[in-house]
């Protein structure tokens, strides 16, 4: 948990299971409210404030659609207003309709920041935001959060709207933005999430606040864990296995490694692996596995074309919200013997970086999506901390 007096209030739209509000919480966020339209989300939430989930116990929880909350009397009161508005509209797996999917939530982020005027927001979504078919949207949703006091009306299209936003933009009135708004994206197996994970973040300080913010600088990489293996052999001492007698490294890769690794004046960790995140777990069928919530066995994992599940050795590939049939095998993890099976809600949580004591209490299924949904756990709060200690010095 952040140290210090300063408190920052915050509100969270479609917070899902609340992997996002966790993090933030851990980086000194106050969560006034939480908003999501999912029962399951909810009821899964309030069952962890309800077991006395440490730091949690404050959080208000609102089962609704974002578009019938009223902001009335917040101003003022909230500093920061995080979330992640529904991205199936701009998901790779999804039939990627954007602007015109009612289940864009864009429009419902800008109206909560353009009512509250908070300090600060955060919003993330998947990296299908960014495709070259959305770059026109997506520059429309940035300049609607510079400035959000701009109002679409009802009767005008987006692109009619993005037209007036530019005109204001480039017009000499532009210095008057309401919001100073960065974006990236961002691999949260750089933050030391054990898994390949690629996020679009959007933060936007309101122009009072003189925050001279960036992203926080990757504290993980690839080359530190291809070193840690095949170089100085530290990966396989860790977990007490004999390092493989191939090495898959050409000596010219072997060679850059070690200027990259030993020639540096920030040192990066390397990058968290699927082993590092549940090696200590037991085999689910066994006994000892029912000392833990959510590592319960599920059978039926298959491998075959096009869907491979995910190496101990490596990072995990990308959690996501489905169980059986996920393409790509994602929720699968290929055992030392070559045997697959499905990971368990915990393990899921693990590489999510949610932590043991949060639990899980819908179906696997269920449990599955919203793990698979939500941000992991170690990303918001590496964020989270770094936009906090700006903040509070700005």
């Amino acid at each position: 948990m952040h140290n210090t007096s300063f408190t920052a209030n915050s509100i969270e739209l479609f917070c899902g299971t609340g992997g996002l509000a966790l993090g933030l919480q851990r980086a000194g966020f106050a969560h006034k409210a939480l908003y999501e339209w999912d029962k399951n989300s909810c009821e899964n939430i309030s069952a962890n404030i309800a077991a006395g989930f440490a730091g949690i116990s404050d959080w208000n929880i609102f089962q609704t659609d974002v578009r019938a909350v009223s902001y009335d009397g917040l101003t003022g009161k909230i500093n920061m207003i995080s979330g992640g508005p529904p991205c199936q509209p701009f998901s790779l797996g999804g039939k990627s309709q954007a602007y015109n999917d009612k289940r864009d939530m864009f429009p419902e982020a800008v109206r909560a920041v353009r009512e509250v005027m908070p300090e600060l927001f955060i919003f993330e979504n998947v990296k299908g935001l960014l495709r070259k078919s959305f770059s026109q949207y997506f520059s429309y949703i940035i300049l609607q959060l510079t400035y959000p006091s701009i109002v679409k009306p009802n009767n005008m299209t987006w692109e009619q709207h993005r037209e007036i936003l530019e005109k204001h933009h480039t017009s000499n009135e532009h210095n008057d933005c309401e919001y100073n708004v960065v974006f990236r994206l961002l691999n949260a197996a750089d933050y030391g999430v054990p898994q390949l994970r690629y996020r679009v973040v959007i933060v936007g300080f309101r122009k009072d606040v003189n925050a001279h913010w960036t992203f926080p600088q990757a504290t993980h990489s690839k080359e530190a864990l291809l070193y840690s293996k095949w170089i100085s052999g530290d990966y396989w001492e860790r977990h007490s296995l004999a390092q493989p007698k191939e090495n898959p490294l050409s000596t010219q890769v072997q060679k850059h490694l070690r200027k990259v690794v030993e020639e540096t004046d920030r040192p990066l960790a390397p990058w968290q692996t699927t082993r590092d995140a549940i090696g200590d777990l037991p085999d689910p069928r066994s006994k000892a596995a029912e000392n833990y919530d959510n590592h319960i066995f599920r059978g039926g994992a298959k491998i075959y074309p096009g869907h491979s599940g995910s190496l101990l050795d490596e990072p995990s590939k990308t959690i996501k919200a489905g169980a059986h049939g996920v393409p790509g095998g994602e929720n699968m993890l290929v055992l030392d013997s070559g045997e697959v099976r499905y990971y368990t809600v915990r393990e899921s949580a693990r590489i999510q970086t949610f932590p043991d004591t949060y639990r899980f209490v819908a179906s696997w299924t269920e449990s599955m999506r919203q793990i698979g949904n939500a941000v992991p756990v170690r990303l918001a709060e590496v964020i989270g901390r770094s936009v906090f200690s700006h903040f509070e010095g700005a």
